[in-house]
């Protein structure tokens, strides 16, 4: 079974690449996030680009920091942003 997982890119990201969200389908029911962005990046050119320039890049699933480690399913909703500063 295969379903879709939102992917929204926020700050620096989401400007660099000219847009604030995807959908994709998972090619299996889950698996890892390394994979998953492993995958998108062989097949779109501009986010091999811009997430090469940016090695630091956080990522949260549904909400919730975690790690590229972390396995996704359809339905769950990515979010990838640059480090945060506070100040």
């Amino acid at each position: 079974m295969t379903g879709t997982v939102n992917i929204l890119y926020f700050a620096a990201l989401r400007e660099q690449l000219g847009r604030e969200s995807q959908q994709v389908i998972l090619p299996s029911n889950t698996m890892p996030v390394a994979t998953l962005l492993q995958e998108l990046r062989q097949h779109d050119a501009k986010l091999d680009e811009v997430f090469a320039a940016t090695p630091r890049i956080r990522v949260a699933i549904n909400q919730k920091l975690g790690g590229f480690d972390t396995c996704v399913k359809p339905g769950d909703e990515l979010a990838f942003f640059p480090p945060m500063t506070g100040g």
